[in-house]
């Protein structure tokens, strides 16, 4: 039978918020040119594959500001669900496993 783990409503809420922040800040980078900073286009047709990029005019102040507010954010939360006083509650031979648990226990606070 399949362990299951009593996870903290605090570990669980940090855990959900780290998946939400970690899609925002992906959706975010994939609207942003491709350069931070602004840079001319390139095409390069001789390498094993070719690879091609249109000139970006680089990020706007507001969209840095953003990313490193959810890089930010991202970096508090890893570090409050990884030390999380519960994880020194369960057994050193089953951390991984409860630990992989959490990763995949979506929106289930409260139940």
């Amino acid at each position: 039978m399949a362990e299951t783990y009593d996870f903290p409503s605090d570990l669980l809420a940090g855990q959900e918020e780290l998946h939400q922040v970690r899609a925002d800040l992906l959706a975010l980078l994939k609207r942003l040119p491709w350069s931070v900073e602004p840079m001319d286009g390139f095409r390069d047709d001789n390498g094993w594959r070719k690879l091609e990029r249109p000139a970006s005019p680089g990020w706007t102040q507001d969209e840095q500001a953003e990313v490193e507010k959810l890089r930010r954010r991202e970096h508090e939360l890893a570090v409050f669900v990884t030390g999380h006083r519960f994880w020194s509650e369960v057994a050193a031979d089953k951390r991984v496993d409860a630990r992989t648990r959490l990763k995949h226990t979506r929106g289930t606070e409260g139940t």
